[in-house]
Formats: C-alpha cells, sequence, structure tokens
C-alpha cells in the first residue's frame, strides 16, 4: 500500500465535485481558458477581410475576424459605450466595419472607433481608446489561437505539449497542418465535464471494449496502451489494414512531407487546454473543445485533407467514419460517468490503473493552475 492507502498499481483521480462543482468550473474558466492559449478557429474560416467568428473563451465571448490587411484579430465581443454584444451570430460577415445594433457605435476591422452618433461634437473620444478591446492571437497549424491574459504566456507552451508527445515539434510540421482543407467538419455537444473528455482521449483502457473498429485498425489498441503513453510512438497499423478507414480499406493520397517512419502509424497529441490532434498518413483529425458549464462540452471537430482531395470531391466518408464513430462512442462513455461523478461513491474520486497513470499529470496540471490563482 502506498501513503494513500491504495495498491501501487493504483493513484487516484481528482474528487467527484471537481466534475461538478460550478464554482470548480468558474475557476478553470478563470485559470486555466482565460489565463493560457485557447484555439479559437480555423484560419481559413475567415477568409476574406470582414468574415469573423464568435468564440466562447471562458466566461467571454471573443469576436475572432479578418482585417483589410489580411492580418487576423480578435476583441472582446463587447460595445465600449453600454456594454452590448457587438455580434449575436456564430459566424458572419461584414463589409467593412462592425456596428452596435443598441446605439450604433461602428468600429472597423481593426478596432478602432470610426463612428457613433453626434461623436464629432465630442472630439475628447479617443478612437482607439475607445475601440474594440484586443485579444492576443497567433496562428499556428492553420488555426487562430488566442489568449484572454493580460500578459500572454509564451506561445512555447502550446509547443511544449507537442514536444512532450512526439519527442520534438518538428515531426508534426511534417503534415502541413496549415495547408490542408476542411473535408468533413462535426459539432458534438457532449453533456459531459471537459476533463472527462480529456481523460478518455488520454487512454486506451477502454478500447478494447468500446472501439472494435479502431482496434480493427490498430491492433496494439487492444492491449489498453495508449499511444500517447510512450514519448514519440506511433500506433502501428494492422498488417492487412490499407488505410486509417471504417473498413481497413485503402485511404486517400498520402500527405507529401509524412516520413517512413511516420507511414502506416497514428499519432494523438493532447494540447492543454483543450486541443486533440489526430495524424495519419493521409489525414489530419483537430478537435477543439469549447467548455460551457461543469457538465456540458461543445467539441467541434475537422478532418483535414490536401487541397485536391477536398476541391476533387473524393469520397473522404470512410475516413471520416472511422473517428465519428470513435467520437461518438467515447462521449456516450463520457456522459455515462457524468451522473456518477455525484455519487457518493466517487466524492473522493476513481483510481487509475498503470495504463493511465499519465493522465494523473493532466489532474496535476488543473490542480497547479487553480491553485496558483487561489489568493495567498
Amino acid at each position: 500500500m502506498t501513503s494513500t492507502g491504495l495498491p501501487e498499481s493504483l493513484i487516484a483521480t481528482l474528487s467527484g465535485s471537481s466534475y461538478t462543482d460550478p464554482e470548480i468550473f468558474a475557476q478553470e474558466q478563470e485559470h486555466i481558458f482565460e489565463a493560457m492559449w485557447f484555439c479559437a478557429v480555423r484560419s481559413a474560416d475567415l477568409a476574406r477581410p470582414g468574415a469573423y467568428r464568435t468564440v466562447e473563451v471562458g466566461r467571454e465571448s471573443i469576436l475572432v475576424t479578418r482585417a483589410r490587411d489580411n492580418s487576423v484579430r480578435a476583441f472582446l465581443n463587447v460595445c465600449r459605450h453600454r456594454g452590448a454584444k457587438l455580434c449575436t451570430a456564430r459566424t458572419g460577415e461584414v463589409k467593412r466595419a462592425f456596428q452596435c445594433p443598441y446605439h450604433a457605435w461602428t468600429y472597423d476591422l481593426t478596432g478602432k472607433l470610426v463612428a457613433a452618433p453626434n461623436l464629432t461634437k465630442m472630439p475628447d473620444i479617443g478612437r482607439t481608446e475607445y475601440g474594440l478591446a484586443a485579444v492576443a492571437t497567433h496562428e499556428w497549424l492553420g488555426y487562430v489561437w488566442v489568449c484572454l491574459a493580460e500578459d500572454p504566456p509564451p506561445f512555447d507552451e502550446v509547443l511544449r505539449d507537442v514536444a512532450a508527445r512526439l519527442g520534438d515539434t518538428e515531426s508534426i510540421e511534417h503534415y502541413g497542418i496549415e495547408d490542408l482543407d476542411i473535408g468533413r467538419r462535426i459539432v458534438y455537444d457532449v453533456q459531459a465535464n471537459w476533463k472527462l473528455i480529456v481523460e478518455n482521449f488520454m487512454e486506451c483502457y477502454h478500447c478494447a471494449t468500446i472501439h472494435p473498429e479502431l482496434t480493427e485498425v490498430l491492433p496494439e489498441f487492444a492491449d489498453g496502451y495508449a499511444a500517447q503513453y510512450y514519448v514519440g510512438h506511433g500506433a502501428e497499423f494492422g498488417s492487412e489494414v490499407k488505410g486509417f478507414t471504417v473498413d481497413g480499406s485503402e485511404g486517400l493520397d498520402r500527405l507529401p512531407g509524412v516520413t517512413e517512419d511516420q507511414d502506416r502509424r497514428y499519432y494523438a497529441i493532447t494540447v492543454r487546454p483543450q486541443v486533440f490532434i489526430n495524424l495519419v498518413p493521409d489525414h489530419v483529425i483537430f478537435h477543439r473543445m469549447y467548455p460551457v458549464a461543469a457538465d456540458r462540452t461543445v467539441v467541434e471537430c475537422d478532418w483535414l485533407y490536401l487541397k485536391h482531395v477536398v476541391e476533387s470531391g473524393k469520397d473522404v466518408s470512410r475516413s471520416v467514419e472511422l473517428f465519428d464513430r470513435v467520437n461518438r462512442q467515447d462521449f456516450d462513455a463520457c456522459e455515462r460517468c457524468q451522473p456518477a461523478m455525484s455519487s457518493r461513491l466517487y466524492a473522493k474520486g476513481g483510481v487509475l490503473v498503470p495504463s493511465e497513470h499519465h493522465i494523473g499529470e493532466f489532474h496535476a496540471f488543473v490542480q497547479e493552475r487553480l491553485d496558483a490563482g487561489r489568493p495567498r
């Protein structure tokens, strides 16, 4: 027995209240999602100047758009006048400016205040000072990442998660993710805490039980050890498997930068706090989580392929179906767990077996972020 009273094969999880308590969720919003780099939108979703998407990041609505110089900008989605939400649609496009529907304060695509009723009679109002509140942005892998922190951490924090999984950051560059096109996008509304989803993605102890299609393609997963358990390891396709498809049939055109060592292998990466990246030779599956409440998480999943594959209309359904089934199986399992997080049996949490011990590092990360944000 260890000092915790558990056998050495087991380590404790977080307590049940960590998955249900709205106050803990509010702390996570403030000290995790609003303090770290958060993957907001695919850059291609902002196809031209004036295109925008609104995204919930922690407790804030963020407006992400493309300016006339083609740069990406992000702002708090709040009018500086009386606090009305500027854009209520999830996606849209404006020609030149954003106008508040309440009092018609108008901002250009760089966030500068350019017009308002009687503005010329108020010459002491600074057009930049009373412009939209800017949010830090960074483009990487063809996605726009935002950070709400007053002093954003180095983007190297994101790269470190990739290096910790793959052994370096160069390996992911071989997939050319920023140059791929979206072949399919599916949005899932999961009635479960975001941490349950992360934990599920990180382990494969459940794979033999609920993922028959996946373990047919990746036989080693039936042993219960996820690829993420090992640094640099990619799960190998079965000997008779031709592609990462629901029936193991031939995939699509291989990504040209994929090396021989990466061919016929699957790599999974968790980028904290809310991104999962799945790498296979002919496509990339990119998940973004948007935690909505302690018991609800929206997950947006992109299947990314070479541009000519998407433009030619090639059938991507067999590769999409494989991981769509995996997602639905996983999310069903998470939704099965969520109600039990309130059980008296789970008040002190559950346990992790050896093949899941790496999840303990994720739990420590969450706890450290919350502890750091508490008054001393």
